[in-house]
């Protein structure tokens, strides 16, 4: 039995999430289809993602691993599994990885990116992973709410009911704001992420960029602890996972950060 490291690319506007669900579909059930077909397993071959991504989330460096017999050569295995995969999903990558790799609970940190799209006029094939906002935003209000959010806080304003129970403290690493063209992008990295809080802070900071929330009141809302005293939650398919780092020592696929 050989561990096996996965890095995948998905389009997540017609899942359930990444993880199994009784009742939909979702994508670590159509990779662990793939997987079988492409191993020839008799049975369901489990794979294990670093995030369990929300229904309409995407992702572009999702990594997941799995145990098999199989004696393809890793890329070999990545190329059978994406011929069982459907369109909107797809393997990247595939590397050999110690028995002691877990793609979670081995992260050392995750980076997320909200992107809006600042426009009054439709755009359906962005907006499939983008939020329009049809007005103009304060882009400086919230690069302030962002750069409060750099080091450890404990983040129950912007967790949601219905994750796991357990602390909400979490040490983000990088919080920021950048202009590309028409779109405003907030990218975030922190050891770990609590339900809905990326979506839960950029709603959040959409009422400072509409001026309806100063950055000294967002900083009061961070202190709060409470979920009722922040904003909306932003929609899900504005959110993609990019990445998720490993320390040194354990990545298989050498991108330590």
């Amino acid at each position: 039995m050989r561990r096996i490291a996965i890095k995948l690319e998905y389009d997540g506007t017609d899942y359930l999430g990444w993880q199994l669900q009784a009742g939909g579909r979702t994508v670590q059930g159509v990779v662990e289809e793939a997987v079988r077909r492409a191993t020839g397993a008799a049975g369901r071959v489990p794979v294990q993602g670093a995030a369990r991504t929300d229904a309409g989330v995407h992702a572009e460096g999702q990594v997941a691993h799995l145990d098999t017999p199989s004696g393809l050569r890793p890329e070999a295995l990545a190329a059978a599994i994406n011929f069982w995969l459907p369109a909107d999903v797809a393997v990247l990558a595939a590397r050999a990885a110690p028995d002691q790799f877990h793609a979670r609970f081995s992260a050392a940190a995750k980076l997320y990116r909200y992107r809006l799209l600042c426009s009054r006029q439709r755009r359906p094939l962005t907006e499939r992973c983008c939020l329009r906002v049809p007005v103009s935003l304060d882009l400086e209000a919230m690069r302030a709410c962002a750069s409060q959010l750099a080091g450890t806080h404990d983040f129950g304003s912007f967790t949601s009911t219905g994750g796991n129970a357990g602390s909400a403290v979490r040490t983000v690493a990088l919080s920021e704001w950048q202009q590309v063209g028409d779109e405003l992008h907030f990218f975030i990295k922190a050891d770990g992420f609590t339900y809905k809080m990326v979506r839960s802070l950029v709603g959040t900071m959409l009422e400072a960029g509409r001026k309806r929330l100063s950055p000294p009141e967002f900083a009061a809302v961070l202190r709060e602890r409470d979920r009722r005293a922040a904003g909306p939650t932003a929609p899900a398919h504005g959110l993609t996972l990019l990445q998720v780092f490993y320390p040194p020592t354990a990545d298989p696929f050498g991108e330590t950060g």
